[in-house]
């Protein structure tokens, strides 16, 4: 797997939008970019604002209880 220092601010700025995004599951993030969850969420954690984060976590485990295959 891709470690996070290796993706340009390009790849990164893309990660972030795919994850922030309804309707692109954490697989197919994988699948593009050959990272696991636990990583997008480093990524999620470590370039966006800390209410940002906590937000979105809130909002992926939410939808991820609403439907087994979403993020």
């Amino acid at each position: 797997m891709r470690d996070q220092k290796k993706f340009t601010d390009s790849e990164i700025s893309e990660i972030i939008e795919m994850a922030l995004s309804d309707d692109v599951s954490f697989d197919s993030i994988r699948e593009l970019y050959g990272i696991n969850s636990d990583q997008i969420k480093r990524i999620m954690k470590a370039n966006i604002n800390r209410s940002s984060y906590k937000t979105w976590r809130a909002r992926v485990k939410a939808f991820s209880e609403r439907r087994k295959h979403y993020k």
